[in-house]
């Protein structure tokens, strides 16, 4: 419980015992949100101090369906056409247009988006893996995510009409390197 500074001064005064005005040891150095200013304002952070150096991300999610929507998407079925084909399309322009959905993402100059699906029979799912690459000052995990993302709904919506039922999860950023904060493997 807190006493006021009148009660700590007649404590102090009682026991003739003056009590330390020195502070605890300061705590380690708090991890801060970088997008917010010292008055918590949004902000794009400044990365012209930065360095040029490659950066790489990879990034996945799944989606979760019913055995039969999965065969019709494997066997090229679905009446819409190649899923996975429009899917991998969508994620690439997803990744080149990050800095106009994120708002306080900067545009990125990528040098390479590449998408990867594989199919999770026992799971009954499809898995996605982009990998974002640039040379610049800032890192791609956002345009691997974003493509992860939009990659998935892509085929949320293309297999809609059979299966609404689909769960999208597991987006998350498996691997990233480049930069200041050096290399992260996600366990």
């Amino acid at each position: 419980m807190a006493r006021s500074a009148g009660t700590a001064r007649s404590a102090t005064a009682a026991t003739g015992v003056k009590r330390s005005k020195k502070r605890p040891a300061a705590a380690p150095r708090r991890q801060h949100f970088t997008h917010f200013d010292a008055a918590g304002q949004a902000h794009m952070v400044d990365v012209a101090g930065k360095g040029v150096t490659k950066r790489v991300a990879r990034a996945g999610g799944r989606i979760s369906m019913l055995a039969d929507t999965l065969a019709l998407i494997r066997g090229g079925g679905a009446r819409k056409g190649d899923v996975l084909g429009v899917a991998r399309i969508a994620a690439i322009q997803a990744a080149k247009r990050t800095s106009e959905l994120i708002p306080l993402c900067h545009p990125v100059p990528l040098t390479r988006v590449a998408v990867a699906f594989e199919f999770d029979v026992r799971g009954s799912a499809v898995l996605i893996e982009v990998t974002a690459e640039t040379l610049d000052r800032t890192g791609v995990e956002m345009e691997a995510l974003t493509a992860v993302a939009t990659g998935l709904l892509v085929i949320y919506d293309m297999c809609k009409a059979v299966d609404r039922g689909m769960r999208i999860d597991g987006v998350r950023l498996l691997e990233k390197s480049g930069g200041k904060s050096g290399h992260f493997l996600a366990k």
